[in-house]
């Protein structure tokens, strides 16, 4: 068996693909029969870490939190560490990043905070539809968010919700890691019709109070 340094020098380098993955997954599931607290420490520490410095791939942590906890439980875990990652995301680039970032992406952020100040009054709403049907990656919506004044609380509260459907379909899928040939699998047609419709039901509330108020 791995000594747990050994798991955390793999776990650094983050798996690539999906052999990578079930081989880390086994590795795991070995060493959580004996010492579940570490790896649990292992792993919610490895997907801050990707959340907080916005490294793509977390797909593969989704999976594997199937494959460790569960569809039920994963799917929370994921979800929570999610939205506090993005919030740690959200504060490092509060803190550091809004020279970086203006300058980087201006065509970009110019969009964005149109969008923002069209949707003021409806800002929850419009967060959860842009997280639910990722148009925008998901860390350039954390690393922008403080610089366009969105609330560190409901930046938070839509991360949670908002990614949670696509955090379950990956946990679940990776809950039968075994019977997945390629990461492709999760990105199917079916999948992205199912988060369209959910981004729709989350901005009808939102749509609807704005068609109100023009007609009062």
């Amino acid at each position: 068996m791995k000594s747990l340094k050994t798991l955390f020098q793999d776990m650094i380098k983050f798996p690539s693909n999906l052999e990578e993955l079930k081989s880390l997954t086994g590795t795991l599931l070995e060493f959580q029969k004996f010492h579940p607290l570490y790896v649990y420490i292992l792993f919610c520490s490895a997907y801050l870490y990707k959340q907080t410095f916005a490294i793509p791939g977390s797909v593969f942590l989704n999976l594997l939190a199937g494959a460790l906890y569960g569809t039920l439980k994963g799917t929370c875990l994921a979800s929570l560490l999610t939205a506090t990652g993005a919030s740690m995301c959200y504060f490092l680039s509060l803190l550091t990043g809004s020279d970086f970032i203006l300058n980087t992406w201006p065509e970009k952020m110019s969009h964005l905070r149109a969008q923002v100040d069209n949707n003021q009054e409806r800002l929850p709403y419009f967060l959860l539809s842009l997280r639910l049907v990722p148009v925008s990656p998901n860390w350039f919506i954390n690393v922008t968010s403080p610089i366009l004044g969105i609330p560190i609380k409901t930046f938070a509260a839509t991360a949670f919700l908002g990614l949670m459907p696509y955090n379950f379909m990956c946990v679940k899928a990776g809950s039968v890691l075994s019977e997945l040939i390629s990461v492709n699998d999760l990105l199917n047609f079916q999948m992205v019709c199912n988060l369209i419709i959910v981004a729709g039901v989350a901005s009808l509330p939102g749509f609807l109070n704005k068609k109100l108020q023009k007609m009062s």
